[in-house]
């Protein structure tokens, strides 16, 4: 199953709110994941540009997707990114694959 790999920001109404009742979303997250068939790998928090990062496994780009608009989409959040990772197979592939690609560049 492929990776991802998601930096989120909480609005200051969220930090709020888990100051005054804290609590573990990790076990939310691995909730959000497991409903459409994936995996969450490690959840941390960080200081910094992003207030945490989250390392999930899910079936396919549309179940993560699915994830990502859930989250997004409940308001807690000032920011949510998710990147797809490739393994080193895949990139090689890729790379091998981009030897066919005719690419020119602009006004060449």
């Amino acid at each position: 199953m492929p990776l991802y790999l998601s930096r989120f920001s909480y609005t200051p109404e969220t930090w709020a709110r888990l100051i005054g009742h804290p609590e573990d979303r990790a076990q939310a997250a691995q909730s959000y994941i497991e409903s459409v068939g994936g995996n969450l790998h490690g959840f941390w928090y960080a200081f910094g540009t992003h207030d945490g990062y989250n390392l999930w496994e899910a079936p396919d780009n549309v179940s993560m997707a699915s994830v990502a608009l859930a989250i997004s989409g409940g308001g807690a959040l000032s920011l949510f990114e998710t990147t797809v990772l490739l393994t080193v197979d895949e990139t090689m592939e890729a790379l091998r694959t981009a030897e066919q690609v005719q690419y020119r560049a602009p006004g060449a």
